[in-house]
């Protein structure tokens, strides 16, 4: 493995240095191509996402393949816009000159993707990174093995490996691949791996996106519409099973609303997934029987309220709601990434400033109320990643809005533009005639200082 590694990074960083991926039509070029290879394997993708999440055909559309072809389009239809010199106004103590910013690509990037959205967070990602012109060595997780071998196909039909290389392994490859010196690393992934791929990528001065993870806080006050309410809040905790980075990790509920609250999201559980949710094709599974383990772990000795039911074969763990008192819990320690919402109610709002304060920095911050004012200075308060207002999950869709964290739920933004822009360094440089020198600049100072001083107050 420490070969092909090699052998590849080499072809990557001779492709880079012969500028080939600085020519702008070269990349539209690839990105059409990998659309035309994604539409013939939108089928397989479909059913790998199933085998390895249980993920129905809808889900799979909605939230994987659909969003890889928003962000192609995106790409595709401004990357001569983004990659155009842009002309900035100049400074008077540098008159005359013409001022300019151009977009240039890092060069040899690396990228290592999660298992619970496995080809949107492989591709989306890709797509900046190759609009902006740089190489790609991507590393799949190893739990969503059969999204990866058709991430490895439609990869090895549009490029070369010397452009973008799919290497496949577990923890061992992806240590093997950060001992090396990359221009911009990309990661996707929980809060302690992300810990050690900064600290790797810190030995270089390696440029990094962190795209991590946390207890996100969904807080919901007496005056919220209910049963909208627990609509919007099963279907951002309970698809994908749980098992997405900006769902609502837990509820902080008005007293007064609560068990109405509860009786409304129970509702909505069954009327989304049936009576049974083992049974109903709309319902997706863990990733691994590890993974059930965890979860599992997680509800012994917990108040369930509704659910509970596991079958670790099948990798099924129903949805499930836990009534906690307090947050010295093992349920609240950590993200638990999967079906499991646990609820605490809160009598005065100052209460759930504190809540939220012992959770810094949260990949998402949900707050569902009719007093818009309330929800606006709650969320201007807090630090967070990126959040809604009567809604979650949603404000990933809009590309015009660039997704991240901060702090312990991550670094760098992403999504259209922000993603393009994340994969170049914008280069300024300025252009000056020789047939004119002013001498302002230069010394001696004494006898034009006090001119000097008006100009640079007029700038």
């Amino acid at each position: 493995m420490k070969n092909l590694i090699k052998t590849v990074i080499n072809k990557q960083k001779s492709f880079f240095n012969s500028k080939e991926t600085f020519n702008v039509d070269l990349r539209i070029q690839h990105l059409l191509n990998l659309k035309k290879e994604i539409k013939n394997n939108e089928k397989e993708i479909e059913l790998a996402l199933f085998k390895d999440l249980g993920k129905s055909e809808g889900e799979s559309y909605l939230t994987e393949i659909h969003f890889v072809y928003s962000e192609l389009k995106i790409a595709l239809k401004n990357i001569k816009k983004w990659t155009k010199r842009k002309s900035v106004r100049s400074s008077l103590l540098n008159f005359p000159s013409s001022d300019y910013i151009i977009a240039q690509p890092y060069g040899n990037t690396l990228h290592i993707s999660p298992w619970n959205y496995p080809f949107q967070l492989s591709i989306a990602p890709l797509i900046g990174a190759i609009a902006a012109g740089n190489t790609v060595v991507l590393k799949p997780s190893e739990y969503s093995e059969h999204t990866t071998e058709v991430l490895e196909k439609i990869i090895n039909n549009v490029f070369d490996e010397q452009y973008v290389k799919v290497i496949k392994g577990g923890p061992d490859v992806a240590t093997e691949l950060l001992n090396y010196n990359w221009d911009y690393i990309f990661f996707t992934g929980s809060v302690n791996v992300g810990k050690i791929v900064a600290k790797q990528a810190a030995l270089h001065l390696t440029p990094t996106t962190l795209e991590l993870g946390g207890k996100n806080p969904c807080v919901v006050d007496e005056s919220a519409s209910l049963k909208v309410t627990a609509k919007r809040i099963v279907w951002g905790k309970f698809i994908n099973c749980g098992q997405t980075c900006i769902a609502p990790d837990f509820l902080i509920v008005n007293k007064k609303i609560k068990e109405k609250l509860i009786f409304e999201i129970i509702n909505q559980l069954k009327l989304i997934y049936g009576n049974d949710p083992e049974k109903s094709d709309s319902y997706g599974r863990i990733i691994s029987e590890k993974h059930i383990k965890f979860l599992s772990s997680l509800i012994q000795d917990q108040k369930i309220i509704y659910g509970g039911k596991i079958n670790e074969k099948l990798r099924y763990f129903e949805p499930t709601l836990i009534e906690i008192k307090g947050f010295d819990s093992k349920i609240m320690e950590q993200e638990i990434f999967g079906p499991i919402l646990p609820i605490f109610e809160y009598d005065k709002f100052d209460e759930v400033d504190d809540i939220i304060d012992k959770y810094k920095n949260p990949l998402a911050l949900y707050i569902f109320t009719k007093n818009k004012r309330l929800g606006e200075n709650f969320l201007k308060k807090h630090s967070f990643g990126g959040g809604a207002i009567n809604d979650t999950v949603v404000h990933i869709i809009n590309d015009r809005l660039p997704f991240g964290g901060i702090g312990n739920s991550g670094m760098g933004k992403y999504h259209g533009e922000s993603t393009f822009n994340t994969f170049s360094h914008f280069k300024p440089y300025i252009s000056k005639p020789l047939w004119i020198d002013i001498p302002l600049r230069y010394p001696p100072f004494k006898t034009k200082i006090n001119f000097l001083k008006r100009v640079l107050k007029l700038m």
